[in-house]
């Protein structure tokens, strides 16, 4: 299929994390012209609603992937800026987009599969998922809700409800070299005590999937943009859409399968206690790998998206051999 993204205008707002520098450099090598709005522009900069207005007005794509990263640990401070770099930088764009005169026809707006509770009996679809509790789900509800708010008559508004994104840059380069040096295995789920803070703020990860079984939810970065050409083809899809594999693993497997793309034989499974330890010492948080996550892309698979990656084996070998690592040996 020949893509209208050709010599079409894009803006990609929060373009400076690894998914936006693959996405400008694509759509550069598609023939379009790519500008940004972030922090520090270059193109124009959150506060200056006046430029944002002149970057939108007659572009032909809007991609918005700004907020802070959730790869932090969820201090007071911290989540006040999770929400207020979303809901504001979404509510900024609307504004923008409201004041031109001939606004771009596609906003796609990052959201992400955590919206959707912890799932060990079945799949999350976007008509039969059920939205989760907590504070991960109240920011993408709060984010969806600024999205979707107010009219924009000239513009199709789409929330990517995106899984873990899998490529050079993402959260894989971790587990990678934690299978390099033999710790490649299971991240094991297990009881931790809690604070009435942590359970007030709804950042405390319940003791709930055992053995690896935690469902683990992916997507390749080139079927991201995969995704965001086939909604530029296609007019008729609008609202929520998963952007996630159709084949999740759980996290035995797919730990499994890292090992595998990088050639190591043996992997030390990796109990609670110590990715609490670990997660407080590089300040992130032991949800973003002990929840559940389980979602099919019904929605865009029925509208006949066909995936570059629909199974993670290759998508890990694919990656892992770009980087430039040894290929797995056989059989391992």
């Amino acid at each position: 299929m020949t893509h209208r993204i050709g010599t079409q205008r894009v803006v990609i707002a929060g373009g400076s994390g690894f998914i936006g520098q693959y996405l400008a450099e694509a759509f550069r090598a598609d023939g379009a012209e790519v500008t940004m709005i972030g922090r520090s522009g270059p193109d124009a900069r959150w506060g200056d609603t006046a430029t944002i207005t002149r970057l939108l007005d007659g572009a032909d794509l809007l991609v918005n992937l700004a907020g802070k990263s959730v790869n932090c640990r969820y201090t007071p401070k911290n989540r006040a800026e999770i929400m207020r770099s979303r809901i504001e930088t979404t509510r900024e764009l609307a504004a923008a987009i409201r004041a031109c005169a001939s606004p771009p026809p596609l906003w796609v707006n990052s959201s992400t599969a955590t919206i959707y509770r912890h799932a060990e009996d079945r799949p999350m679809t976007e008509q039969a998922g059920e939205i989760g509790t907590g504070f991960s789900v109240g920011i993408a509800t709060a984010w969806e809700q600024e999205l979707f708010a107010g009219e924009l008559p000239g513009t199709r508004r789409v929330a990517l409800r995106m899984a873990i994104v899998l490529g050079d840059g993402s959260a894989l380069i971790p587990l990678i070299r934690l299978a390099q040096v033999g710790l490649g295995g299971s991240q094991l789920d297990g009881h931790w005590p809690s604070t009435q803070a942590r359970r007030a703020a709804g950042t405390f990860h319940e003791r709930r999937a055992l053995g690896g079984s935690q469902r683990f939810s992916w997507i390749h970065i080139d079927d991201v943009l995969g995704i965001i050409r086939h909604l530029v083809d296609h007019d008729d899809i609008d609202g929520v859409i998963n952007a996630a594999a159709p084949e999740p693993e759980d996290n035995k497997r797919m730990m499994a399968a890292v090992r595998r793309a990088v050639g190591a034989p043996l992997g030390i499974p990796t109990p609670r206690w110590m990715l609490e330890t670990g997660a407080a010492m590089i300040r992130t948080e032991t949800e973003l790998v002990l929840k559940s996550r389980w979602v099919i892309p019904e929605r865009i698979v029925s509208s006949g998206y066909e995936f570059s990656y629909p199974n993670l084996e290759p998508a890990l070998t694919q990656i892992v051999h770009n980087r430039g690592l040894p290929k797995a040996r056989p059989n391992s």
